[in-house]
C-alpha cells in the first residue's frame, strides 16, 4: 500500500515517466509507507467532460488500508501535492483524495 491511479486527461502533453516519479516520491515523503510497497501507475480518458469545457485535469487517488488518521491522510495528499507542484502543470485541474480500504477484506500478497 498504497495505490496511486493517476487519472487524466488525455491530451496531457507531459512526461507521463515523470508524473508517476512525482506522486510516488510523494507517497515516499509522507513517511508513511515502506517505498517497495507504493504503487503507481496512471489510466488516460480520451472522453471526459469538466463543468461546461473539456479542460485538462489530473486526479490522483491514493487507495491505503483502512486504519490511518485524518492527519496522516492529509499528510499524505500534502506530500504529493508538493511534489505535483514542481511540475508546472498549468491551467491543468488537479485533485487528490485518499480513499480508505477495506482491511478486513482486502486480499492481496
Amino acid at each position: 500500500m498504497p495505490h496511486c491511479i493517476i487519472e487524466h486527461s488525455e491530451n496531457f502533453n507531459k512526461n507521463i515517466d515523470e508524473l508517476i516519479s512525482s506522486v510516488f516520491t510523494g507517497a515516499a515523503a509522507s513517511e508513511l509507507f515502506n517505498e517497495n510497497d507504493i504503487k503507481t501507475r496512471t489510466l488516460s480518458y480520451a472522453n471526459y467532460q469538466v463543468g461546461k469545457t473539456k479542460s485538462p485535469f489530473i486526479h490522483i487517488a491514493a487507495k491505503i488500508l483502512s486504519g490511518r488518521t485524518d492527519e496522516q491522510k492529509a499528510k499524505l495528499s500534502g506530500s504529493i501535492l508538493l511534489q505535483m507542484k514542481k511540475l508546472d502543470l498549468g491551467d491543468y485541474i488537479l485533485t487528490i483524495e485518499v480513499i480508505d480500504i477495506h482491511r478486513e477484506s482486502h486480499a492481496g500478497n
